[in-house]
């Protein structure tokens, strides 16, 4: 894609921030759930002399790479760990060129954050932050045999990204301007960032807008800010999604990148999740920030990191009492919270880290209530409730950005559409159209992908995970797919269906594939209704709160699932396959039966594999093998013209091909068979559900979410006689997803808990 680079040098002049010292990052909490915040803090190590070593030019042993550039993001690292973290992996090696043993050490880094550390493998990892623009490590390997024999090793830190930019996405119509922020890792130093523009695949490179000369915040005390203001075209033709690109660059090349997707519209709507990121006005509506006052990490009275999530939806009993609905891992801290629990607004990730009582900038809105018990065999649902206080919610359920465009642009608030289930939500079904209000997206839409989906999702009982709690395979639940749908911080979303705003599940875990799209999972409205009054005991019952059924403005950024699937190149070995397969694939043309060619191609249902692309009559339903010669086949409809001309489409786009009811049922009859001797058989299966075929949209597949760790040599083309289409990617647990472009969770600057000051950490070896 063409790439327009604003490169000022200096990215202004610097200035010292003026407001409370404790600039704090908005990422991240459980996957997709609630978002986190904190950094990962060693135990401090002082600044030391470079270790000696017993041989002189290291004749005896030597250390490989012996120089490197990387930053806090691990931007430049080489490897990963069995967690898919990705860490630098350095080699100790004998004269002869075998392998030593060696202990490992870490001396010099940052004055405050410390070296980073390394283990017994010599796989290091560098520190969470630095207090200058880059810090220099020394890596020691000691023979075990002889400790006066030694190599090092140096390592160039700099500051990578302490978060995605902000916002992560938003839409705009024509002329109008989005103020776009990022946040690196560092603390003091001169370092900024550069931004530039970045066109979609439909944008001409000409009319992609404009960006302002970006400012820098520098404080020894917070984390370093820059903004910049973009200027959307006067002209837009359509719809199209234009990137600002964001680069963290440091010595010797080493820089990490992150981006924020803007939707250009014609229709002019205004969408900017920063709305749903701040405080919101007494008699709130729904779809921002918010979670549990203590859902945070303290060591002593250090606040360490925090989390938080959405207040997702209005929920009331049957004697009309009121409540936030929102996750169990949001409200209740994965099982680990009190009834009566305060719940604030916003979230902590959005204050600091600074909970209600200990600071300003949150308010009380509800109190927790009763929650879905994660830790039950028996519960299937990741859901929470807390009594509304007086007067702090909108009583009519409204939810942010779920109503009509009005004349600025921005998306009203309206309450979810309950007239056609009398409260009780929808039942999802493939290919609808759904949108959801979450406080780091915003209003995005997607579409259901599967359904009948049992899923596998991690829990931890800390907001830096660094203490498992339990995975939990829950069943029957509903996968969203969509660019930019969902991202950590969104978990406690209501997800509702574009067409009438009803509601048909709660978000509450997901990820990012490798090709770049979000892949979300929920819980059926109708489920959460049902175990939260299970939960909450009384002979209460529960329904949404809303309003008549009403249409939702989407705010649509697309799927690109086939077409980065299609821009996979193959290997040799695939092309070879699919070329011995083209061969007897051509015995199946017949124009008279329907089939008017074949060619060679790539599959959408498994990427990087190669496929036999056959082209049939629009209408025709022949059945066509879903494999030949151990290749797969993608059928896609064409007219005689295309073939015979070599104009017809290399693969399916998005289909709006709907399944007949015994071709979905057949699938869901396979998949009940087998779904748990897949997941309990091999490790690397996480996820299995019911969707559509991407190769031939007239067929079902088996989606199969695969942890891209532990991938299997081998991945069956079909099972039970139907399609199967994979998902290979992170495990999913409520957090953001190793996936993407910012390769580690970030938190906030360790301060006092009972004060806004940062208390530099003494003693404490923070995880």
């Amino acid at each position: 894609m063409p790439v327009i680079t604003y490169n000022p040098g200096l990215l202004g002049a610097s200035r010292r921030s003026r407001q409370n010292p404790l600039v704090t990052s908005s990422i991240r909490k459980r996957l997709f759930g609630s978002a986190l915040l904190g950094i990962a803090i060693p135990l401090l190590a002082g600044c030391g002399a470079a270790a000696r070593s017993a041989v002189q030019g290291n004749s005896a042993l030597s250390i490989t790479p012996g120089i490197s550039t990387l930053d806090t993001n691990c931007t430049g690292c080489n490897a990963t760990n069995n967690r898919g973290e990705p860490v630098h992996r350095l080699a100790a090696l004998l004269a002869n060129g075998s392998q030593a043993a060696v202990t490992w050490s870490v001396s010099g880094g940052d004055r405050i954050a410390g070296p980073g550390r390394i283990d017994a493998e010599g796989r290091y990892t560098p520190p969470g932050y630095l207090t200058a623009d880059h810090a220099d490590v020394l890596v020691t390997a000691r023979l075990a045999s002889d400790s006066q024999v030694a190599a090092t090793a140096r390592l160039t830190i700099t500051p990578g990204f302490l978060q995605p930019l902000t916002p992560e996405n938003a839409a705009l119509g024509p002329g109008g301007t989005l103020t776009v922020s990022g946040k690196l890792a560092i603390a003091g130093g001169e370092t900024g960032i550069h931004f530039g523009l970045q066109t979609g695949s439909e944008t001409a490179a000409t009319n992609a807008g404009a960006l302002s000369v970006p400012s820098c915040e520098h404080s020894e005390k917070a984390f370093t800010t820059c903004s910049v203001t973009y200027t959307a075209p006067a002209s837009i033709p359509g719809n199209s999604v234009v990137y600002v690109i964001a680069h963290a660059a440091g010595p010797g090349g080493s820089s990490s990148q992150t981006k924020t997707a803007i939707l250009l519209n014609a229709a002019g709507v205004t969408s900017n999740p920063v709305l749903h990121q701040g405080l919101l006005p007494t008699s709130m509506p729904l779809g921002g920030s918010g979670g549990n006052n203590g859902d945070f990490d303290a060591h002593g009275s250090t606040i360490a990191d925090c989390c938080s999530g959405t207040l997702g939806a209005l929920v009331a009993d049957n004697a009309g009492r009121q409540y936030i609905l929102s996750n169990n891992h949001v409200l209740a801290r994965s099982d680990h919270a009190a009834v009566g629990d305060a719940i604030v607004q916003p979230g902590l990730i959005d204050n600091n880290c600074t909970p209600n009582g200990a600071g300003p900038g949150t308010v009380p809105v509800a109190s927790l209530f009763a929650w879905a018990p994660l830790k039950a065999n028996g519960t299937n649902v990741d859901a929470a409730i807390a009594q509304v206080a007086s007067h702090t919610v909108d009583e009519s359920g409204k939810i942010m950005e779920l109503g009509a465009r009005q004349p600025d642009g921005l998306l009203a608030a309206a309450s979810p559409g309950v007239s056609s289930s009398n409260g009780r939500g929808e039942s999802a079904t493939l290919q609808m159209r759904v949108a959801k209000s979450g406080r780091t997206t915003g209003l995005t839409c997607g579409a259901i992908s599967a359904i009948d989906v049992d899923m596998a999702v991690d829990y931890f009982s800390d907001c830096a995970e660094t203490r498992p709690y339990l995975s939990k395979v829950f069943t029957n639940q509903i996968a969203i797919s969509g660019d930019r749908f969902s991202d950590a911080g969104d978990s406690g979303a209501l997800i509702v269906n574009t067409a009438n705003a009803e509601p048909l599940g709660l978000f509450f875990a997901g990820g990012t594939d490798p090709q770049g799209v979000g892949q979300a999972v929920a819980n059926p409205a109708p489920d959460v209704l049902n175990e939260l009054a299970a939960a909450a005991g009384g002979g209460l019952t529960f329904s949404y709160v809303g309003g008549a059924d009403h249409p939702v403005s989407c705010v649509n950024y697309g799927n690109s699932t086939v077409r980065r699937a299609q821009m996979l190149a193959l290997s040799d070995a695939e092309i070879q396959r699919s070329q011995q397969a083209l061969f007897n694939a051509r015995e199946l043309v017949s124009p008279a039966n329907g089939i008017l060619g074949v060619g060679m191609g790539k599959s959408s249902d498994q990427p990087g594999t190669a496929a036999v692309l056959i082209y049939i009559a629009d209408g025709e339903k022949q059945p066509i093998p879903a494999t030949i010669d151990g290749v797969r086949t993608v059928v896609i409809s064409a007219t005689p013209e295309q073939v015979a001309l070599g104009a017809a489409p290399l693969d399916n786009g998005e289909s709006a091909v709907t399944l007949t009811p015994a071709a979905l049922n057949r699938a869901l009859r396979v998949k009940q068979q087998i779904a748990r001797g897949l997941m309990r058989g091999n490790k690397a299966f996480f996820g299995v559900g019911v969707g559509q075929s991407l190769d031939n949209p007239r067929e079902p597949a088996l989606v199969i979410y695969v942890n891209r760790n532990l991938l299997p040599s081998n991945l069956p083309q079909s099972l039970g006689g139907i399609r199967t289409r994979y998902l290979v990617m992170d495990r999913l647990h409520v957090t953001r997803s190793y996936a993407t472009g910012i390769s580690s969770p970030r938190h906030c600057m360790p301060h006092h808990a009972d004060s806004g000051e940062w208390v530099r950490p003494r003693g404490i070896d923070f995880p």
